[in-house]
């Protein structure tokens, strides 16, 4: 992977983790979702429209169902993904809800596509469930009265995270719908859809904006930043060595959790994030 390429991904990953602890700080919050949504499309307003000034995209049927359904299942997925940040620790719900994912994908290509993957790939999922394991707790995950939640919803975050990224995937390679433009909708849609919510509860709509405004700006700018640095690191390096490298953030979010939000284990915590992000490179290289 050239140097630069690897610079990019190491800046997203920080900058997937620094969203995420933004979103955990405001767990609190009933709609930060929409709040950080309707950030996003005014703030990136003028990327989009350059978008469609100069690629001139053609959204046809299939085109419109497709952003349609990634709408849903990024609503899906940040809800989840809130709701787990509300009743569970960062240091537990990111990293697990980013291994998931690709475990996931394992599992329902072994069910669904009946591939047999090698032993790279398998000790791959082996570390990964390892790593949850050890980062829920450990041991102390069977005594009676252990908090559990955090990892439920980190696991359900990771499950919808796969089935957006399939979803996403054929969007891009097959309808070749641009990855901005996916991005930018499922912000515009998610807006839409929550929007009825939010209104319903207007009484808490502004006491809540002059609360969390700064952490959904942050949000609002880091997210698409993020996804878009990324892409650029595609286009540099192969996706194979983009995709596992990306992972890097599961770390970061770790420490973040332990260090800055003081959620304890620090030494654990992190090793058990680092076991998960082996595993999810065993997976990709397996």
């Amino acid at each position: 992977m050239p140097l630069s390429a690897l610079a990019l991904v190491i800046i997203a990953a920080f900058t997937h983790a620094s969203w995420n602890l933004m979103a955990k700080k405001a767990a609190d919050s009933r709609h930060f979702v929409w709040l950080y949504s309707a950030g996003t499309v005014v703030l990136w307003f003028p990327v989009i429209l350059a978008v469609f000034l100069i690629a001139r995209p053609v959204i046809g049927w299939p085109e419109a169902v497709a952003l349609a359904g990634s709408a849903v299942l990024h609503t899906l997925y940040s809800m989840s993904l809130q709701r787990g940040y509300k009743v569970g620790d960062l240091s537990v719900v990111y990293p697990v809800a980013r291994g998931t994912g690709p475990l996931v994908s394992f599992f329902g290509a072994m069910l669904v596509l009946g591939e047999r993957p090698g032993w790279v790939a398998a000790c791959g999922a082996f570390l990964v469930v390892a790593g949850v394991f050890l980062l829920a707790g450990g041991p102390a995950l069977f005594k009676p009265g252990a908090e559990r939640r955090g990892l439920h919803w980190g696991v359900i975050t990771g499950a919808l995270i796969a089935c957006y990224t399939v979803w996403d995937g054929y969007a891009v390679k097959v309808l070749l719908l641009s990855p901005i433009l996916i991005d930018y909708f499922g912000n515009l849609l998610r807006l839409l859809i929550l929007t009825p919510r939010a209104l319903a509860d207007h009484p808490a709509l502004l006491p809540e904006w002059r609360r969390y405004w700064r952490l959904a700006l942050t949000v609002s700018v880091l997210g698409p930043l993020g996804y878009t640095l990324v892409l650029f690191a595609m286009q540099q390096a192969p996706v194979s060595h983009v995709a596992p490298a990306r992972e890097l953030s599961m770390m970061i979010g770790a420490w973040y959790g332990a260090r800055l939000l003081d959620e304890g284990d620090l030494g654990r915590r992190v090793l058990a994030a680092a076991i998960i992000v082996a595993g999810v490179v065993c997976l990709a290289l397996g």
